[in-house]
C-alpha cells in the first residue's frame, strides 16, 4: 500500500527502439536516420562545385620523388569544359621558398580555397548517442588544370625566387664564355709549323761558361739540398756582402788600451774555447767578425775586452748553432784562474752582465750579422779541387791563421779561402791552378799571390798563438799544424822571406 499522504502513479511501459510510438525522445535509431539525411543534403550542393577526381591514381605511372603528395597526373572534368590533358605540377618540396609564377592561369588556387571553406564548415562530429549534429570529415583533395611545363621551367622553378635572376645572368655569362672559346679554337685550329713551335724558358739562367771551364752544378740539379740551380747568384750575392760587412782594418788606432798583440791573444784563447764546446767552424769565423767590426766602432777598455770576446762568441753560436751553450757556460768559463779548491769560484762576469753586453753589441752592430763566412767559399773551391780532403783540412789551418794576424783584415773572406787551398794544393803538389779552379774561386794566381805569401811567412814564425797550434797538430786535423811548418821553413827562401827568427810580434811592431 502507498503511503497515504501521496497519491498512486501510474507507470506506463514504453520502448525507445519503437518507432511507431508518439514519443517525443530522440533516441538512437532517429539519430542516426537524421544524420544521413544532413548528411545527404550537406553534400547535394557542394558535389556540383568540387570537380570529380579519381581516387586511384592511373595504372603504369609512377609517383613523383622525393616525397610528392600532390596529385600529379590526375585530370579532373569541369561542367561546360572539355577535359585538360595530362598535368604536371611541382611538389612542395620542390619549392622551398616564394611565390611561384605560372605562365598559364589554373583553378588550382579557387580549388584549393574551396576545399579550405569546406573544411571550415565541417563540424567535428562528437561520440554517438550526445544527441551532436556533424558532417563527417573528408580528405583535402587538390586538383589542377594547368598544362605541362618543360624541364628547364621546372628547374627555374624549382630555385628560390632570390637567386633567379643571378641564375639566369650567370649561365648567360657561362653561355657567353662558351661561345667565345669555341669561336677562338676554331680560329686557332691551324697545322702547326716546326718553325713556330716555341721552347719553354728554363726555370733558372742559364750561365756561359768560359773555355775550358767545366759546368759542376749540373752534376747536383737532382739535389734539392745543394741548390745548384741558384749557386752562382748566391756567390754573387755573398760577394757584394763583403764589403759591407768588412771591418776597419785600421780600427786599433783609436783604442787607447788594446793592441794588436791583445787582439792575437783574446782570440787564441776564443780558439781554446770554441774547441771545448765542439762548436761549428762558421761560428768561429762570425764570433771574431762581430769582434773586429765592434771594436772598429766602440773603444773598449782592456778588463773588458774578454768580457767582449765571450758575448761575441755567445751571439754566433745562437747565430750559427743548431743546440747553442747557455749563458751559464760561458760564464764558468771566464772565471778567475787563482781558485784554491777550498774557496769558492770568483766569476768575473755574471749572466746579467753577458746578456747586457749582448744587447749592447748587436744595437752598435745594428742586428747585421749577415758575414759571408769563409768556410761557404772554402767549400765552394773544394767542390772544383774534387773534394780532396787533405787539402780542404789543411786549408781550414791556413784559413783560420787569419783570425790571429792582422794583416789579413784588408782582405776579403773570398780573397782568403781562395789562398788557403792554393796553399794546400801547393804544399801536397796537386797540380796546376787550372781555369775551372779559378772561375769558381774568383781570382787567379796573380791575384792570390799576396796572400798566400802572409801565410807562409806566418808558419815559418816561431810559435806565438799555442791553443791554435795545438789544435791542429792532433791526428783529427792530420797534424796540419806540424805538416804545414816543416814546409814552410824548407822554402820560405823561395818567396823571399828572410828573419824568420822573428816572432810574429817583433816583425810587425
Amino acid at each position: 500500500m502507498p503511503p497515504a499522504g501521496r497519491p498512486a502513479r501510474s507507470r506506463i511501459a514504453t520502448n525507445e527502439n519503437d518507432e511507431n510510438t508518439n514519443s517525443t525522445r530522440l533516441t538512437r535509431a532517429k539519430a542516426a536516420a537524421l544524420d544521413n539525411n544532413v548528411a545527404q543534403a550537406t553534400k547535394q550542393p557542394l558535389q556540383t562545385k568540387r570537380s570529380a577526381v579519381n581516387v586511384n591514381p592511373p595504372t603504369g605511372r609512377r609517383r613523383a620523388a622525393l616525397g610528392d603528395v600532390s596529385n600529379v597526373g590526375k585530370s579532373e572534368v569541369v561542367e561546360g569544359k572539355k577535359p585538360v590533358g595530362r598535368t604536371g605540377l611541382v611538389s612542395k618540396a620542390a619549392q622551398p621558398t616564394g611565390v611561384q609564377k605560372s605562365t598559364v592561369r589554373s583553378t588550382t588556387t579557387r580549388t584549393v580555397l574551396g576545399a579550405k571553406e569546406t573544411k571550415k564548415t565541417e563540424v567535428k562530429r562528437t561520440g554517438s548517442g550526445s544527441g551532436a549534429i556533424g558532417v563527417p570529415s573528408q580528405k583535402r583533395k587538390i586538383t589542377s588544370t594547368t598544362t605541362t611545363v618543360k624541364t628547364e621551367v621546372l628547374a627555374e622553378e624549382s630555385e628560390p625566387t632570390r637567386k633567379r635572376a643571378h641564375t639566369s645572368e650567370n649561365e648567360e655569362k657561362k653561355h657567353v664564355r662558351a661561345e667565345s672559346k669555341a669561336e677562338s679554337k676554331v680560329a686557332k685550329v691551324e697545322p702547326a709549323k716546326v718553325e713556330d713551335v716555341v721552347e719553354p724558358e728554363p726555370y733558372f739562367t742559364e750561365h756561359v761558361f768560359p773555355p775550358g771551364v767545366r759546368d759542376l752544378d749540373s752534376e747536383d740539379l737532382d739535389d734539392p739540398c745543394m741548390a745548384a740551380e741558384y749557386a752562382t747568384e748566391i756567390f754573387e750575392y755573398l760577394r757584394d756582402l763583403e764589403c759591407k760587412t768588412a771591418p776597419n782594418p785600421e780600427y786599433m788606432d783609436h783604442q787607447d788600451d788594446l793592441t794588436w798583440r791583445t787582439r792575437g791573444i783574446l782570440n787564441d784563447w776564443l780558439i781554446e774555447v770554441h774547441t771545448r764546446f765542439h762548436l761549428l767552424p762558421e761560428t768561429l769565423f762570425l764570433c771574431i767578425n762581430i769582434i773586429d767590426r765592434f771594436l772598429s766602432k766602440k773603444p773598449v777598455q782592456l778588463d773588458r775586452l774578454q768580457l767582449v770576446g765571450v758575448t761575441a762568441m755567445f751571439i754566433a753560436s745562437k747565430y750559427e748553432e743548431v743546440l747553442s751553450p747557455h749563458v751559464s757556460n760561458f760564464k764558468e768559463i771566464v772565471a778567475t784562474d787563482e781558485d784554491n779548491e777550498d774557496q769558492k769560484k770568483d766569476h768575473l762576469f755574471s749572466e746579467e752582465m753577458i746578456l747586457s753586453a749582448e744587447r749592447y753589441m748587436l744595437a752598435v752592430l745594428n742586428y747585421d750579422l749577415s758575414y759571408p763566412n769563409p768556410m761557404n767559399f772554402l767549400r765552394r773551391i773544394s767542390k772544383a779541387d774534387n773534394y780532396d780532403i787533405q787539402t780542404r783540412t789543411i786549408g781550414k789551418y791556413l784559413m783560420e791563421i787569419s783570425l790571429l794576424d792582422q794583416r789579413f783584415l784588408k782582405y776579403r773572406p773570398s780573397h782568403v779561402a781562395a789562398a788557403a787551398i792554393y796553399l794546400a794544393r801547393l804544399i801536397f803538389d796537386r797540380g796546376e791552378w787550372d781555369s775551372t779552379i779559378a772561375y769558381y774561386a774568383g781570382y787567379t794566381e796573380e791575384e792570390i799571390e799576396p796572400v798566400f805569401e802572409l801565410m807562409v811567412d806566418y808558419l815559418v814564425r816561431p810559435v806565438i798563438h799555442e791553443a791554435f797550434y795545438k789544435k791542429y797538430a792532433s791526428k783529427k786535423f792530420l797534424k796540419a799544424s806540424l805538416i804545414t811548418r816543416e814546409w814552410a821553413k824548407r822554402n820560405a827562401h823561395i818567396f823571399g822571406i828572410q828573419d824568420v827568427h822573428l816572432s810574429l810580434d817583433e816583425f810587425t811592431s
